[in-house]
Order: structure tokens, then sequence, then C-alpha cells
């Protein structure tokens, strides 16, 4: 096993142990079994992938005023082969008094738009509540991640380190996500002026690289690129027509730098939702989202700090893409639910975005539209029990339903996953 790979097991070992070695800790433990199962194809290509996780947590009191939850995992994965993946989830420590909250440890992370900075990250948060809501201030790293857990693209170095495969030989050089710090302040008010809430956060992230590798190479690519972003988010609930109405706006402008050079991008969101009187939660909603592309004006394409798939099949980064979705989804039975989705993708400029359809040979006859396709999904989630799920889901992605590449082929997928809670 490699080196760092016996650091990350020993830490989580020795803090398990210190934490379960005091008589102070009051602590319960946890265990999650988790299964996907996946058939994707494009044209006449068909791939299988297969990925198993075990995954223990011990969570707790420390005295009166703190608290502990430590979790780990390792993971079977197989594409063109097997391959374990261990790995140091959520870990964190919190420290309360009074309104004051300190969190320090690995932790999820969120943006109000949930689409510049979201995952897990390493680092410290300061909280503070207030009749006005709650402040937050804190710093983070991203480097001793497994970079499939944050997938940070924001340069073609990025790109290639992030998507290079993981070399079980050779963990430190191609297990380590993207070195970036980010840091931020922010404010959330979730009752504010009743049900309505809000939220609005400056980010700023900073690469740390310095052109090499996290095995030290150089990756003779990009001039490191730091961003800073503005974002906010407001949702209000309505009472319309009888059914449960709720309207949510967001938007963030960002400000990036690179080889002496400064630019500025956009992204927004529009939210609408309906809780229909049809069926037991029976929703029905539509989703808009627009990020700024590479153009001859003053704004350049948005580019966030993790890649945010787009989309159930296509997966597209929000970088020069809008994408228009509705969704419909119902409990059907006590225990069933499903739902189906529809998803309109549109490139801002011909520039930007490269990937599939573009990407297909027939580009150069076909790749003069704005419209790239549809995608159609549909989801089944049946829980027997309180701890087993079982989450099936399928769908396809149809370039011929836009003008940017028509004759390229589709793209479908077909995902089993079961969940099931030991503990």
């Amino acid at each position: 096993m490699n080196k760092n790979v016996k650091k990350i097991s020993r830490l989580f070992l020795c803090s398990l142990f210190i934490a379960n070695c005091s008589s102070l800790f009051a602590w319960d433990f946890g265990l999650t079994f988790n299964q996907n199962f996946g058939v994707s194809g494009y044209g006449s290509d068909r791939s299988f992938r297969y990925s198993g996780s075990l995954v223990p947590r011990v969570s707790g009191l420390i005295g009166e005023n703190s608290d502990y939850y430590l979790s780990a995992g390792v993971e079977a994965a197989y594409l063109d082969g097997l391959a374990f993946i261990p790995e140091l989830l959520r870990t964190e420590f919190t420290f309360r008094s009074s309104a004051l909250a300190v969190k320090a440890g690995r932790m999820y992370h969120s943006d109000p738009l949930g689409l510049i900075a979201s995952g897990l990250f390493d680092g410290a948060r300061v909280s503070y509540d207030s009749l006005v809501g709650s402040f937050y201030a804190g710093a983070w790293y991203t480097g001793l991640l497994y970079k499939k857990r944050i997938n940070i693209e924001m340069t073609d170095a990025d790109y290639k380190q992030t998507n290079d495969p993981l070399d079980t030989g050779d963990y430190a050089g191609t297990y380590f996500a993207p070195k970036r710090l980010l840091v931020g302040l922010g404010w959330e008010h979730l009752s504010l002026g009743g049900e309505a809430s809000a939220s609005a956060a400056v980010l700023g992230q900073f690469d740390l690289s310095n052109g090499t590798s996290p095995g030290g190479e150089a990756t003779g690519g990009d001039s490191p690129l730091n961003s800073q972003y503005i974002a906010g988010k407001v949702t209000v609930p309505f009472n319309a027509f009888s059914y449960g109405f709720s309207l949510g706006l967001g938007g963030c402008f960002e400000f990036f730098q690179q080889s002496g050079k400064f630019e500025t991008g956009y992204a927004a969101e529009l939210g609408i939702g309906f809780a229909l009187p049809i069926l037991p939660n029976s929703n029905l909603s539509l989703l808009a989202r627009y990020a700024s592309g590479a153009s001859d004006g003053n704004a350049f394409a948005f580019i966030p700090l993790t890649t945010i798939g787009q989309g159930n099949i296509l997966g597209a980064k929000l970088s020069g893409i809008a994408m228009i979705s509705v969704d419909y989804s119902a409990r059907l039975l006590e225990t069933l639910s499903a739902g189906i989705s529809s998803s309109l993708f549109i490139r801002n400029d011909k520039k930007t975005y490269s990937a599939y359809p573009l990407n297909s040979e027939l580009i150069e006859e076909n790749g003069k539209g704005y419209l790239l396709g549809n995608e159609f999904f549909a989801r089944v989630l049946w829980s027997p029990f309180s701890d087993i799920q079982v989450n099936l889901g399928g769908g396809v992605f149809l370039p011929s339903m836009g003008d940017a590449a028509p004759k390229a082929d589709s793209s479908w997928r077909v995902e089993l996953n079961v969940i099931i809670y030991l503990y």
C-alpha cells in the first residue's frame, strides 16, 4: 500500500481511537454498503461500469459543547480494469458556544448556487447565528482530496490531472486533486419574511500548483488561474391557484486573473416549482441556467472551481452553456417514487464548449448551430425498508433534436444504485 494511503488510514484510525477512549465521548457507529451498476452506449460502442463502496462512520458528543463525525471508505471500481480506492470522507470536529460555532476537518461546503464550489473540502469554518441570519467565514484546501471526489477542471492542466487514470502504483502522482485554496465569507437566512430564504457569499480561489502535478512533475501548460466570485440566491414561496408555488432566483459574477489578464464571467439561475395535488409529493419544476462563454465583448467564459455536470447523461460543464429543464416527480406508493425529466442544452457561443456531441467528425458539416440537443431521463426509487434504497434510472441524449451536430450518434445510459445501511 502506498505511503500516502497508509498515512490517511492511520490518521483516521488514530482519530477513532482517541475519540472512543475518552469517557466524555458519547458515540454512535454506522456502516453503509453502496453498489452502483451502469451500462452506457454511444453509437455502436458499449461500456459497463461498476463501483462498490463500504463506508464506516462514527459520530458523537465531546462534553456538552462539541461533537465529532468521522468517516472513511474503500471503493472498488471497474471500468477497463478493477481498482481499489481508499478515501477519507467527511471527518470534522465542531465546537459550539452560544451562537458561535467553529468547525475543522474534512467537511461539506457549498456556495449559494451549488455551482461554483460544492463538495468535500479540507479546512476550517467559523459561523455566528443572529436574528438577521447566519454569518460564516472559512478557508479550505483541495490538494489532499481524491481528484474525482472534488472534480476540478479550471485549466487544461487541471482537466488532464483530474481525468488521467488512477495508477495504484503511483498514488502520489495520480490520486490527489489540483492544489487550490478557497476562502469565503457568507450569509444565509432561512426564514426571511416568513418562509422565504436568501443566501449570499463572496469567494476567492487561488492556484497553488506552481505549474507542477501532485507528484512534482511539471504540467507544462497553463499559468496559475485565480478567481473571485460574488454569488447570491433568493427563494420565495407563494400560494397560487391552490397549489404550492415557489420561485428561486440566483446569480454570480466572476473575476479571474491569468497571465496578467483580468477578465470577467457570470452565471444565472431561475427555478420555478409547483406542488400539485395529483399524487402525494407530486411536484412539477422548471430550472433554467445560463453561464457566459467566450465572446468579443467584456464578458468571458464562466469558470467554476468544481465542475458540476449538467444533465444526467451529457454532464456538460457549466461554461458557455444554457440549460432548460422540466422535471416531474411523485410518490406512487408509500415505498415507491418516480420521476421524469427533459433537458434542453444550448451553447452560448461557438468557442467555449467543445465536448460531445461537438467532438464528432461530422462537426465540420453540421456544427453551425447552437442547439446541442435534448436529454430525457427517468428514475424510480424503491425503499422497501428504512435501511435499503434501490434507485433505477435510464435515459438518452439526442443530438438530432438540435442543430449543432444533428447527425452525431445518440448517447444513452441505464444505471442501478443499491444502498444498504448495515447499522
